[in-house]
């Protein structure tokens, strides 16, 4: 692999004299806006500095007026055949690479890629092509973590020289979004399964529980024709059970309101011929741990249940991981973000579907019920996120 340094008046200059002496298959590594000449500091001119790399073997190119090129850091590109970075006969190029070798290299392409990164997460917008500072300027909006975002750049900016540039804005956005749909390639998606009797809502206080455990039941009611019932233990606010049992009127649907595991057990009997029972639990100080452990001393976790954690995408991302934690000794199954409608920066959620490995189940945007809910698919997490 070689590697050189160019310097020229234009980013399209550069550009050209990377063309002339490397060929289109050149890559390049870095750019920057230097200073150059001038007296004291005075009438310098601005230039571009451009590294650029050639993965290439067999020959290094041979400078017209006759001399060979100096790679840029040449200490460090040894050929992988030879121990002094010269050219071996053919016959000894073609003869099998050695294992030491082929670590080097391979040590060699890591320190490039881990520079192509370092560059990429770089927001100064003069240093990519300019289809792509749009998608910078856009994830730095949505502020999406710098170290996602360098490696998405990363790749985009690869992908870019690869195609020579020849890429329209829709070709580029759906490589972005084919990007951040690999990196959340593990993680599951999708509502209820309606495997388990017993759907349950856990989350802060403020985030909207009941509204959502109300969308949840209509649906099922409304869309899926099933007998549905309510269970809320949240006694520590008057206004939640009047909330609930209002929805519960509208639905026309039972309700139990209980205080401790033992009436969990007798809501569970009175409600056995129900076919699902939504859960409602009380809002409190996520960062009280006690508050996790009254919800285990009123609700029977082991029973056939899928519960979700409800996060409000307003919330600052430290945040939202803190909850989680707090959390995490419940069988968590996904997240529910809601108040999408009230935030216009979404790329915390990336960061906390990586970090919980955890896939959002639905996403609300208003208080309407049952609308203002929807099932999530990665693709449309992912189009939430960077519209």
């Amino acid at each position: 692999m070689k590697v050189k340094k160019y310097i020229a008046p234009s980013m399209q200059e550069a550009m050209k004299k990377i063309r002339s002496e490397m060929g289109n298959e050149a890559v390049i590594l870095n750019s920057k806006v230097i200073q150059s000449g001038g007296f004291l500091g005075l009438f310098a001119k601005k230039k571009i500095e451009v590294i650029a790399a050639l993965d290439q073997e067999l020959d290094v190119p041979v400078h017209p007026k006759g001399k060979e090129e100096q790679p840029f850091f040449q200490e460090k590109l040894v050929h992988p055949i030879t121990s002094n970075g010269g050219l071996n006969s053919k016959e000894q190029i073609q003869s099998p690479i050695s294992e030491e070798n082929n670590l080097h290299l391979a040590e060699q392409i890591k320190e490039l890629k881990d520079m192509l990164q370092s560059i990429a997460t770089n927001d100064k917008s003069e240093l990519y092509p300019e289809p792509l500072k749009a998608i910078l300027q856009k994830m730095t909006k949505q502020e999406i973590n710098p170290s996602l975002k360098g490696q998405i750049m990363a790749e985009l900016l690869a992908y870019w020289y690869q195609m020579n540039g020849n890429l329209t804005n829709n070709q580029l956005q759906e490589k972005e979004k084919e990007l951040f749909a690999q990196k959340l390639k593990n993680i599951s998606f999708g509502g209820i399964s309606y495997q388990r009797k017993y759907i349950n809502v856990v989350g802060p206080t403020g985030v909207g529980k009941t509204t959502t455990l109300a969308k949840l039941a209509a649906e099922c009611v409304l869309q899926k024709n099933k007998k549905v019932a309510f269970i809320t233990t949240d006694t520590f606010r008057i206004a939640a059970i009047d909330q609930l049992k209002t929805y519960a009127k509208i639905l026309d649907v039972p309700i139990e309101v209980c205080y401790s595991l033992d009436d969990f057990k007798e809501a569970k009997k009175k409600l056995d011929g129900y076919d699902f029972i939504f859960i409602d639990t009380a809002g409190r100080n996520f960062l009280e741990s006690q508050y996790v452990k009254d919800l285990q001393s009123i609700i029977d976790f082991n029973e056939e249940m899928e519960t979700f954690l409800v996060l409000a995408a307003t919330a600052k991302m430290a945040d939202m991981l803190a909850i989680y934690e707090r959390f995490s000794i419940l069988p968590i199954k996904r997240l529910i973000i809601t108040k999408l409608d009230e935030t216009s920066t979404r790329g915390s959620l990336f960061e906390v579907m990586m970090k919980t490995n955890k896939g959002i189940a639905y996403t609300t945007h208003g208080q309407n019920v049952p609308d203002d809910i929807e099932v999530t698919t990665r693709d449309r997490i992912i189009e939430q996120i960077l519209r």
